[in-house]
């Protein structure tokens, strides 16, 4: 059921976020390698940089795993219920009078 509140109270996979940096790990070690060997290092410094980001990432998806059911619930936690009211502010509704043809002033 779809609440409009789903931007605010969405969850993410983190466990299926988690084994797809570690595959992307394993091709940025390969790649950096790779290219090491091969006499690219313009190559070998992008996979360098990309497994430092892929790395960075991990750590942030295990403390999220190690904080608990906040970031990844299991199947005993129910969803966050739904806010209160609308879920997004309604926009201020404008009055359009008409007063007639535009005067020119000279």
């Amino acid at each position: 059921m779809r609440t409009g509140s789903e931007p605010a109270t969405a969850r993410s996979a983190l466990r299926a976020r988690f084994w797809l940096s570690l595959w992307g790990l394993c091709w940025a070690v390969f790649g950096t390698v790779a290219f090491a060997l091969a006499g690219h290092p313009g190559w070998a410094a992008v996979c360098g940089v990309l497994w430092l980001l892929i790395t960075v990432d991990m750590t942030v998806i295990l403390r999220h795993i190690r904080q608990g059911p906040h970031y990844q619930p299991g199947r005993d936690v129910p969803p966050y219920r739904p806010p209160d009211g609308p879920p997004y502010p309604q926009p201020p509704r404008r009055r359009h009078l008409y007063r007639g043809p535009p005067r020119h002033h000279r």
